[in-house]
């Protein structure tokens, strides 16, 4: 094991107590490990704190905020950064403890992406790189809504290994998950794209194709329609909000 390696692991929690708890114990390897909640009212807490002493409670700003914020917590150089239905192998871990990771300011790795209980290949979810192991003086997150990233000055490199994901385990948190992202979206982009008739008409049906063929969601069979209809909602949702907050601004 390499001494540079003292690793802060930093997860952001809201009402996660159905996930927190796998994902906590999948870090236990971790030099430090930090959990910022936003205000929970099940016992994602109370769970977090039988792992660690260090969780603190903070009122939801956002995705980027609330990240920022955990990770000026982090006491470690490097810190990795995970979501509470994400986990960490064994594999994963032992790499991230014996890699030199002084070669490079941040490191990509796949994530293994599984909805209703089966890993997705296609739909663009079966290359899913992700950079979330990085150091801590060189990192920031890019100024979005939703789907935020991590930007590392210099230069990065990949890890062999992977983590997964656990973000869909029943349709009711897909269909949740789909409105308040939805929404984010919209409050990004509403000063950015223009909704009209022909938009709603074509833009949905164009997303589903793209995600089921060009992506490769028909490799998945049944479930990669299920994710490819979702995307289009996603697509069509967007475009309706938009819309709303348009005719709010004018009434």
């Amino acid at each position: 094991m390499h001494s540079q390696n003292k690793i802060s692991a930093v997860i952001i929690t809201g009402n996660e107590e159905n996930n927190i708890k796998d994902c906590l114990k999948s870090v236990q390897w971790a030099d430090e490990i930090i959990v910022v909640d936003s205000e929970s009212t099940d016992n994602t807490v109370k769970i977090a704190r039988e792992f660690t002493d260090k969780v603190v409670t903070r009122r939801w700003e956002g995705y980027v905020s609330q990240k920022t914020y955990a990770i000026s917590l982090a006491k470690n150089e490097w810190v990795l950064s995970l979501d509470a239905d994400e986990r960490v192998p064994e594999v994963l871990a032992k790499e991230i403890l014996e890699t030199d990771l002084s070669l490079h300011n941040g490191y990509f790795i796949k994530r293994d992406n599984f909805f209703l209980g089966k890993l997705i290949r296609g739909c663009g979810w079966g290359n899913d790189m992700q950079l979330r192991l990085f150091k801590k003086s060189e990192t920031k997150l890019s100024d979005r809504m939703v789907h935020e990233k991590f930007i590392v000055n210099g230069n990065v490199s990949t890890l062999k290994n992977s983590f997964t994901h656990f973000s869909y385990t029943n349709l009711r948190d897909a269909f949740i998950k789909i409105n308040n992202y939805s929404t984010l979206e919209a409050n990004e982009k509403v000063d950015k794209k223009s909704v009209n008739v022909f938009s709603l008409l074509i833009n949905p049906p164009i997303y589903f194709l793209h995600h089921l063929i060009v992506r490769k969601g028909f490799l998945d069979g049944i479930y990669g329609v299920i994710i490819s209809y979702m995307h289009m909602m996603t697509k069509l949702q967007v475009q309706l909000k938009i819309m709303e907050i348009k005719k709010k601004r004018i009434s």
